[in-house]
Formats: structure tokens, C-alpha cells, sequence
């Protein structure tokens, strides 16, 4: 049996120890789930209705099924691009088990409360469960697995509004699109980057979470607080900057990855934050100017200094000196991120005005 954890980074055979909580790592979430049931969606009853409809068809039901290919060893993978493989499946597995988990509470608080709105994160959590489910049973083909129900009782929890749950999710989907379906138009242009047939189901998987961010996207509107005001416009860029910068930061922190299926990780992250900032005009009062040309420049300001922090910690010096070399760079991660909110944003309502 090859794998590249050491036995100290397993829970037991075959089992791997959860990667470490951090600010890049997926989270589980809790939120106020009496606010939501009370929310008045009946300004947008009718769309709820037919995104609803849309989750109900199921597209995917048939999609998510292991073929014969998998059957095959994955050996002959070299060591680093077999690491970095690891490290994505579990953290998208994580990710989608995380989804999972706040739907399907979301679903059981309802109940009759909210009758569409129960469903509609019921219908979901079916969508995600499967998402983690098919990572998991990859992860097994490189010999390890995550246990989900340990993890669902010891991993610890953040409480989020539930305007910050529509906010964050509305994107986390949306980037999650952009980030599957760019990867399957590159394995359509280079198919002998495909080194693992995971990689096909990419298309139908990214359509999933792009329906789940038009729901969140029709939640969003039907709050009207949520985008007709100042403090919206406010959040919104909040938002978008806070997803933005988590990504930059991942993309360029597992470069590894991105390389060993051909693409470069600063054009994939670039592509990948444009259309996601795109897509959000349709549902955010206000976006980020991704064209400024100090846009990018402060972001990846923002992983250098993240490179900076994990080489402190991967260093062997006391923990007190480490803490007291991390603060400046963390101030200037800061300053950077603070820098791009202050770029003035593009006017969203007013584009969708011009549209129509």
C-alpha cells in the first residue's frame, strides 16, 4: 500500500486525520435558524418556486456513479502530483460535507415553518451529500477516506447570520462553478492532462452548484435589506473581497496542483475571480473593479505574505517568537486586502438598469 501520510496522520488504517482548521480551511457552519424561518419571501415566491422545481428534477441522479475506469491502480502516479491531488479531495470533500450538513439543519429547523425553503436546502443537501460522498469513495482509491461522522462531531462550528449565510454561499457556489467548469473546459482543450476520471464529471457536477447559486441568488433578492441600502453595498464588497482573497491565497498555496493538470495558477485564479465577480452582478448591489490594474497586484501581495507566515511556522523556532514575527505580516495582509476595498466599486443596480 503506497500513500503519502505518515502513520501519525491517520485516525486508523486507511483513515486520514482531518487537515488542520484554518482560516483557508472549508468550515462548518450554525446560524440563526428562527430568523430564517421568518424571512417573507413572497416577493419572490414565484422564482423560488421555479428554481425549486429545477433542484426537484434532479439532473444528476444517474451522474454521480463510478464506472469501470476507476477500477484501474493509480500506482503509477508520482508522489507530488499524488499529494496534491489528496490535499483537493479532501478539502473539496470537506467543503461538501460542510454544505451538506448546514442544508440539511436548515431543512429539519423549517420543517412546516417554511415549506418551500425546507425543500428547496432538503433538495441540496441531497446534492451535496453526493458531491462528498463520490470525493470520499477517491480519496479510497489513493488508499485513504475521511470519516465524515467523526468529523461531523468534532470539528467546531461558526455561527453565521443568516445575512452573511446568504451573502457567503451565494458566492461559495458560484466561485465553486466557475472554479469546475474552467477546469472541464481545460480538459476538453487538453485531455492528457486527465490523469484520473474524476475530471469528466466535472460539467454536470459545476451545474449543480450553479443552480444551488441561483437559489441563494433568489433568496438574496427577496430580502430586500440584503441589497437596496448602503450597508448591502457595503457587505456585498466585503463579501466578494473575503472570497477573493481565500481563494488567491489557496490557488497559489497549492500551485502544486493547478500544475500537474497543465494550468497556471495566477491566470486560472484571475479567470476564475473575474467571471465569479461577473456573475454576482446579477444578484449583489455592488461589485469589486476586478479590471483596476492594482486589483491582482494587492491579492497576490496578500499570498506572498502568506508564504511568509508559513515558513515561520514551519520553522523551528519558540512559539512566542513565531507570534511575534507573524503580527507585522498579518498587518500587512491587512493593508493589502484593505487597499482593494477601497477601489471604487462598480455600481451593480445601475448595470442591470442599463441592461434592461
Amino acid at each position: 500500500m503506497v500513500t503519502t501520510q505518515s502513520d501519525s496522520e491517520l485516525l486508523r488504517a486507511g483513515v486520514k486525520v482531518p487537515v488542520k482548521e484554518t482560516l483557508l480551511t472549508p468550515r462548518f457552519y450554525t446560524t440563526d435558524y428562527d430568523a430564517v424561518a421568518q424571512m417573507d419571501i413572497s416577493s419572490q415566491q414565484v422564482e423560488l418556486e421555479a428554481v425549486v422545481q429545477e433542484l426537484r428534477t434532479d439532473y444528476n441522479r444517474h451522474h454521480f456513479k463510478r464506472d469501470e475506469e476507476f477500477e484501474k491502480s493509480w500506482e503509477h502516479i508520482d508522489s507530488k502530483t499524488r499529494a496534491a491531488f489528496i490535499d483537493f479531495l479532501e478539502r473539496s470533500c470537506t467543503s461538501e460535507f460542510s454544505g451538506f450538513l448546514l442544508f440539511k439543519e436548515l431543512s429539519r429547523q423549517l420543517g412546516n415553518r417554511s415549506p418551500l425553503l425546507a425543500e428547496a436546502f432538503n433538495l441540496m443537501a441531497r446534492d451535496e451529500a453526493r458531491h462528498a460522498g463520490f470525493l470520499n469513495k477517491s480519496m479510497k482509491d489513493f488508499n485513504l477516506s475521511l470519516d465524515l461522522v467523526n468529523m461531523t462531531k468534532n470539528r467546531s462550528y461558526t455561527f453565521f447570520k443568516p445575512e452573511w449565510v446568504i451573502y457567503s454561499v451565494y458566492l461559495s457556489e458560484k466561485i465553486g462553478y466557475w472554479r469546475y467548469i474552467l477546469v472541464h473546459y481545460h480538459m476538453q482543450r487538453h485531455p492528457e492532462h486527465q490523469f484520473y476520471p474524476l475530471f469528466r464529471y466535472f460539467e454536470s457536477w459545476c451545474q449543480d452548484e450553479n443552480r444551488h447559486g441561483d437559489f441563494f441568488k433568489v433568496l438574496l433578492r427577496s430580502q430586500p435589506q440584503l441589497w437596496n441600502n448602503w450597508k448591502a453595498k457595503l457587505w456585498s464588497r466585503f463579501f466578494l473581497l473575503t472570497v477573493f482573497a481565500t481563494h488567491t491565497l489557496t490557488v497559489f498555496e497549492r500551485a502544486d496542483f493547478y500544475t500537474s493538470i497543465g494550468l497556471d495558477a495566477r491566470a486560472y485564479n484571475k479567470e476564475v475571480i473575474v467571471n465569479t465577480n461577473n456573475t454576482a452582478i446579477s444578484a449583489f448591489p455592488a461589485v469589486l473593479d476586478t479590471s483596476h490594474p492594482d486589483f491582482f497586484l494587492h491579492l497576490e501581495k496578500c499570498s506572498d505574505y502568506n508564504f511568509q507566515l508559513l515558513a515561520i511556522e514551519h520553522s523551528d523556532r519558540p512559539q512566542i517568537i513565531k507570534t511575534l514575527q507573524k503580527l507585522p505580516i498579518f498587518l500587512g495582509i491587512f493593508w493589502q486586502i484593505l487597499r482593494v476595498y477601497l477601489i471604487n466599486p462598480i455600481d451593480a443596480e445601475a448595470q442591470r438598469g442599463q441592461v434592461h
